[in-house]
């Protein structure tokens, strides 16, 4: 479950199927620079809002785990970009095999999981818009959260424990810290990761068909029925369009989830498969295709890390309760956005709420 780096072969001994090349120790660690810092600050803001906002929907509840994943994974960025930049001493390195990389594979799959949860909520409140919750549901929600991340610290722990090994040389790869049974472990570990992903992006796919088949049911009722009134006075019929418009902008909203999701975690998923079969049938590849995997997982690895990036967007798009916080902690007009979120104003109260649950219900 750790980063599988490869340091420069000794002096000398120089193989051509070295990975330091320019997209290893220039390109990603400065991708990796700016990302930690525009990470920060927006976790942090993220961190900051939603600790002046109670835990009152199952919605919220994920979304507050999803921000201490962020936060963990942004602060493993500068250990990866010491190491894959060479800039990084011995000790550190090996405190990136042990612990570091395994934090930021932990964070992604409690991000992974969380996701899942997130889409089946959302698909709930898209069937059953007017179900609400109590202090029951919510309870369980934290027990079920809090036995997530237990079960994948448990899952993780012996990769940092069994990861033991003193490095021969100060080029090394991490698994050659490994004992014995660490290797078998992080086998273990990576059919877990393995059934965890594909188990999560089945439910992801079931819930926003399910979404998408209720939300077009809405568009055509609410097609038939804007067609079927009234058309002769043009300001209400502007004003018909521009409900409609709203609305279908909020609908729309809901999808972000699922972008995120298949931009941050699909591509590394379906590029680590050929790149674990080159790392362990070797024989069956050579140099420059080794190389191209290697290269294709760190890509898709870096949009994996994008995820740290792109979750306040769904914050500030499907949490009312956070736009309206943050805005009223930089002092700005509740209906600041509008034209993005597609509401005409946060505080309007005299209408139904949308199925988008922008309310953070």
């Amino acid at each position: 479950m750790e980063r599988n780096t490869t340091w420069p072969p000794l002096p000398g001994n120089r193989s051509s199927c070295s990975r330091d090349n320019v997209l290893k120790t220039v390109v990603f660690p400065v991708l990796y620079s700016f990302l930690f810092l525009l990470g920060m600050t927006l976790n942090g803001v993220a961190v900051w809002v939603f600790f002046r906002i109670p835990s009152r929907s199952h919605f919220i509840i994920y979304l507050k785990n999803i921000v201490v994943a962020d936060v963990i994974m942004t602060f493993t960025f500068p250990f990866k970009v010491l190491s894959d930049s060479n800039m990084a001493s011995t000790g550190l390195r090996i405190f990136v095999c042990r612990v570091s990389s395994v934090l930021f594979y932990l964070t992604m799959y409690i991000s992974i999981l969380f996701f899942g949860l997130i889409s089946i909520d959302r698909c709930r409140k898209t069937l059953k818009p007017f179900r609400g919750t109590n202090s029951t549901r919510l309870a369980r929600r934290k027990l079920l959260s809090g036995g997530m991340w237990t079960f994948l610290l448990i899952l993780c722990l012996p990769n940092v424990i069994l990861t033991s090994k003193i490095p021969t040389s100060h080029y090394f790869k991490c698994s050659e810290l490994k004992t014995a049974a660490g290797l078998f472990w992080h086998e273990v570990v990576n059919y877990v990761c393995q059934v965890i992903f594909w188990g999560n992006l089945v439910t992801v796919v079931i819930c926003y068909t399910l979404i998408t088949k209720e939300l077009y049911k809405s568009y055509t009722r609410t097609m038939a029925h804007s067609t079927g009134g009234p058309i002769s006075r043009a300001p209400s019929g502007r004003s018909t369009r521009n409900a409609n418009q709203s609305k279908r902008q909020m609908n729309a909203n809901v999808f972000l989830v699922l972008a995120v999701f298949f931009v941050c975690f699909v591509p590394f998923h379906f590029a680590r498969v050929p790149y674990t079969l080159s790392q362990t049938r070797g024989v069956l590849f050579d140099c420059e295709l080794k190389l191209f995997f290697f290269q294709l997982k760190e890509s898709t690895l870096f949009l994996s890390s994008l995820n740290s990036l792109l979750d306040p967007l769904i914050y500030f798009f499907l949490c009312k309760s956070f736009r309206m916080t943050l805005f009223k902690t930089l002092k700005l007009s509740p209906g600041t956005c509008s034209w993005l979120t597609g509401r005409g104003s946060d505080t309007d109260t005299g209408s139904t709420p949308p199925r988008d649950s922008s309310d953070c219900t």
